[in-house]
């Protein structure tokens, strides 16, 4: 199982890291084409968009690894087929909720309307992307991967010949629509070779699905609110530029995510096992998460701190020069963010899922009125300042203030010790050697 989990987390992240470099460039040359204005329109709807996505999934792709890892194998078709159809029915009201918003939010900007309009179709996308999940509980995410490096190597060289043909905002907004789509076309395809168990609806799967991701649909809201709200209130109380510039920084804070995800996601399936069989196993493993993804992170946060501006140079360029503090201040918030993700796979195995509406309603406020008080006097610094404490706040602070997940918190605080996040390099280096 070890030698899986590491294989897998090995797969996922060396494409992750092929699929960076092919679009580093590509990146910083159309926000540079862009410029901030419209960089930050097109950000403005991916927030809109954002904002949909949680009520699209129906808190479904919080639970589906888990259901098909407990579930028989001649189930996991009827478990795939029920969670896609419901999100694509709900994916059809969102694409209309997401229309509706820029319209009246925005009387008068055709332009806005448009780019909003286009951007949501990738809505009914997302719904089919969760075949993934099926790829992750069998740790076979090679395909999925491959799959992801393909369908970027192709978007890659869309955004190329856009760059070159010097084509309107309109064509970069539906960029990532096309690259989910190649990925689901081809994943679809996989699953019908890889998998034994045809797709199929199930009313009753269903219900019993519903009932209970539900308690994740009000909470990915709040994750939500609290993670773009910035910027739609920065294009609201300042303009779109604002918009972009912060964009930008937290952009860059981003761009590792996809190692942080890449071994959260890879070790999710070993824990929820290692939860049936021994419960000291399950928390040692989560124990060795929490170290391994602290020290990563904060490693990361002072080096982008000291190299903050000559990044901006190098990726968007002087005319994002106002980014510069933003960065410095957003980028020590993914440390909190990550532990969040680590707290879930907990609060998952301990089915307390019905706790996390009211940590993450508690961030969402507080993070609603943060940046309606720092945004107006500090701007992009005031909005990045709202998101630091609402990150710590919400993945720190109420691990204490409810009492139902404090042992989460007393194993991250494990976690802090060194030693462990050494144990895990330790293992993985071995595994390595003799593989």
């Amino acid at each position: 199982m070890k030698n899986r989990v590491v294989n897998n987390a090995m797969w996922i992240i060396g494409c992750k890291i092929v699929q960076a470099l092919l679009g580093l460039v590509v990146s910083m040359l159309t926000a540079r084409y862009l410029g901030p204005s419209n960089y930050g329109l097109i950000n403005y709807a991916i927030s809109l968009v954002a904002f949909l996505t949680p009520i699209m999934k129906l808190g479904l792709d919080s639970i589906v690894v888990q259901e098909i890892i407990n579930s028989e194998e001649k189930n996991e078709g009827t478990i795939l087929g029920t969670v896609i159809t419901l999100t694509c029915l709900s994916s059809v009201i969102s694409i209309i909720a997401v229309a509706a918003f820029a319209t009246i939010a925005n009387p008068g900007e055709t332009t806005t309307h448009i780019v909003c309009y286009i951007y949501s179709l990738i809505l009914l996308f997302y719904a089919l992307e969760l075949m993934q999940y099926w790829f992750q509980a069998k740790l076979l995410s090679k395909y999925t991967s491959i799959t992801m490096l393909i369908a970027y190597v192709i978007t890659t060289a869309y955004q190329i010949f856009l760059l070159a043909t010097s084509k309107n905002i309109y064509w970069f907004v539906f960029v990532k629509t096309l690259d989910v789509m190649i990925v689901d076309a081809i994943l679809i395809g996989l699953y019908h070779k890889l998998g034994t168990s045809k797709l199929r609806f199930s009313i009753e799967h269903a219900r019993r699905m519903l009932n209970k991701s539900k308690h994740y649909i009000l909470s990915n809201i709040m994750i939500v609110i609290f993670a773009q709200t910035d910027k739609i209130m920065l294009k609201m109380l300042i303009d779109e530029s604002a918009t972009g510039y912060y964009s930008a920084a937290v952009t860059i804070a981003a761009m590792t995510n996809f190692v942080f995800a890449a071994i959260i996601d890879s070790a999710r399936p070993s824990i929820f096992e290692s939860k049936k069989n021994n419960n000291l196993v399950f928390e040692e493993k989560l124990t060795k998460l929490y170290s391994i993804i602290i020290y990563f992170s904060l490693a990361q946060s002072v080096v982008f701190t000291l190299f903050a501006r000559l990044i901006i140079k190098i990726l968007y360029g002087a005319a994002y020069a106002p980014a510069v503090p933003a960065l410095q201040i957003v980028i020590w918030y993914t440390t909190f963010s990550y532990l969040g993700s680590v707290r879930n796979i907990w609060v998952l195995a301990e089915n307390k899922q019905s706790i996390l509406w009211k940590i993450n309603l508690t961030g969402a406020l507080a993070n609603v009125i943060l940046n309606s008080v720092l945004i107006p006097p500090l701007g992009i610094i005031g909005a990045a300042i709202a998101s630091l404490i609402t990150q710590f706040f919400t993945n720190v602070v109420t691990g204490y203030i409810f009492k139902s997940i404090r042992f989460s918190n007393t194993l991250m605080i494990k976690g802090l010790n060194p030693a462990w996040g050494i144990e895990f390099v330790k293992s993985f280096v071995e595994q390595r050697k003799h593989k």
